[in-house]
């Protein structure tokens, strides 16, 4: 299938990702219109409506490929097909059509670094030595004593080689034991992943969401150093998984891997209006995402686990965004305050039940400098969901437990209907339970509500549209005053000031006198300018029009 290349611009031109909000899905919890409890292709398109009432840009589909589901769907066994439990080619072609007639572009996570243990290349390569593909994944032999080659580790648990007797080496599987990764040393393997990638840039989608991309290259064969201090960051990284005890330098973000992200946006510039995200998990996550993205060479955005922590004082934040600027240059970062891979944001940052702040984490995500992805449920306050060890699937919560509970309490389904069996997300029983506390949250329940957080994410983001300086526009940030963080974005000539309130109770501050409220601000815009004073309510957030530059440096006061 070829499709007119024509269709990817659109009105928003080449760069309609620059500043875009991406809506992440997660297939398997969203929607399942086939009736045997796990959500499916038919089912997003079922409610593509919904999303396209959101005001997103984009979509972004998690894992729908064939696949074993050893990590769901995060092993692939074939690249090209569409697992039988989400649906056929012929559905996903259905889908990217019907997204495409509602303004709405599609971009699909790719799963690069590995495959499944049952993909056929790794079937090929593990039965001999001598076989074609014998070097297309990471294959090493033992130490002397049959300990392995390193001392690496894997982020789910144990060392990171697996011993194969059908070729009495190891292989390296830096994931499950299940997800072996490939060798991009070999050019062969290059050449035959972007084979991969170009089939689905054909058959119409607008981008991709790169999985652990920092992972495609392994340095030498060397021990990684321990770790002085663990501290929680990306998945895995914590003090009850051996992961976090070493230094990562030689198992992953190799400069190796460069060559290949160029080769890789060669390939989409073939597709004009096509774009990439990359998933970064590194010690140095920031620098890591500026050097992946600046140039124009490699990827064109990239995000990282420095905002899905628990941690979120408007310190904190200032600062990683801050050192974020100052090193990416004309790079783009990507922010997202939740995804599949961690607790739910109302959870993760003491807000459940607290509709202001969840307003001002909104407000704080989508006034930054970058593209934005929300995660579905998001918009609905969805909290993490209590379940037991029984109910688990998580092949991290299973081995990790009770310290880490996995990731299967942030993909529970989405509720739709308070009053439908599992909130009108199946008519069967689904693959994850749907909360009693999530039914008060259904999609029913908040859609007709002004007041509610759906209708105050869909307020905000058809109100970022209208603001070219909120979407594309430069950031200077301010001293973070008595817990307020204060920013400004400027774009041609226009100039916003945003003061977002992290406190539990009102603030008041000097204020640039020549701040104007945007008359077309939504409610939740509840600040109050006036002649040199702004003053804000507990979790307030206020934007003004700055009409003066004379006075530009007045936050700093």
């Amino acid at each position: 299938m070829t499709t007119d290349t024509s269709r990817y611009l659109g009105k928003q031109g080449a760069d309609w990702w620059r500043g875009a909000v991406i809506y992440q899905i997660y297939p398997r919890s969203f929607m399942d219109a086939g009736g045997d409890g796990i959500g499916d292709l038919r089912g997003v398109m079922d409610r593509l409506d919904y999303i396209a009432s959101l005001n997103v840009d984009a979509i972004w589909l998690s894992p729908f490929f064939t696949s074993p589901m050893k990590d769901f769907g995060y092993d692939v066994s074939d690249y090209r097909g569409v697992d039988p439990m989400f649906g056929t080619l012929e559905d996903f072609d259905r889908l990217v059509e019907a997204a495409h007639a509602r303004g709405l572009k599609v971009t699909i996570d790719q799963v690069l670094s590995h495959t499944s243990d049952q993909h056929p290349w790794f079937v090929e390569s593990r039965s001999n030595r001598d076989n074609p593909k014998a070097d297309w994944y990471v294959w090493a032999d033992p130490r002397p004593d049959g300990a392995p080659p390193t001392n690496w580790q894997a982020i789910f648990g144990g060392s990171a080689w697996q011993w194969d007797t059908r070729r009495c080496q190891y292989y390296l599987h830096n994931f499950l034991v299940e997800q072996p990764d490939l060798n991009f040393r070999n050019p062969a393997v290059v050449e035959a992943i972007l084979g991969e990638v170009r089939f689905w840039l054909e058959r119409g989608v607008d981008g991709f969401r790169l999985d652990a991309v920092n992972f495609c290259t392994h340095g030498e064969l060397k021990d990684n150093p321990p770790r002085e201090e663990i501290t929680e960051g990306f998945i895995g990284v914590r003090p009850d998984n051996p992961y976090g005890y070493q230094q990562h330098l030689y198992d992953k973000t190799q400069p190796e891997n460069l060559a290949f992200l160029e080769r890789l946006r060669a390939l989409l510039d073939e597709y004009p209006g096509t774009t990439s995200v990359g998933e970064v998990g590194d010690d140095d996550s920031l620098g890591v995402m500026a050097e992946y993205t600046q140039g124009g060479r490699r990827l064109h955005m990239a995000y990282s686990f420095d905002l899905l922590g628990e941690r979120h004082d408007p310190t904190f934040l200032r600062e990683t965004l801050a050192t974020m600027e100052a090193r990416i240059g004309d790079g783009w970062p990507c922010w997202a305050l939740g995804n599949h891979d961690v607790t739910r944001l109302a959870t993760r940052w003491d807000a459940e039940g607290n509709a202001a702040a969840l307003r001002l984490y909104l407000v704080f995500l989508l006034t930054q400098r970058g593209s934005v992805c929300l995660y579905q449920g998001e918009e609905l306050g969805q909290t993490e969901a209590e379940l037991t060890f029984e109910q688990l699937v998580d092949p991290a919560g299973i081995t990790f437990w009770p310290a880490y509970k996995g990731r299967d309490g942030c993909r529970t389904p989405m509720p739709w209907q308070a009053d439908a069996p599992h909130g009108g997300f199946s008519t069967a029983t689904p693959w994850l339970p749907v909360p009693d506390a999530h039914l008060g949250l259904a999609v029913d329940q908040q859609d007709g509500d002004p007041d509610s957080l759906l209708n105050a994410y869909r307020a905000f983001l058809a109100f970022r549209r209208t603001q070219p300086a909120l979407v594309k526009g430069e950031i200077r940030y301010h001293p973070v005053r008595d817990e307020v963080l204060c920013l400004e974005r400027a774009h041609q000539g226009s100039r916003l000031l945003v003061a977002l309130n992290f406190a539990g109770e009102p603030r008041e501050l000097t204020a640039p006198r020549a701040a104007r409220a945007l008359e077309n601000a939504p409610a939740m815009v509840n600040g109050h300018w006036q002649d040199g004073t702004l003053r804000l309510p507990a979790s307030g957030i206020a934007i003004a029009r700055c009409t003066s530059d004379s006075e530009e440096a007045s936050w700093d006061v």
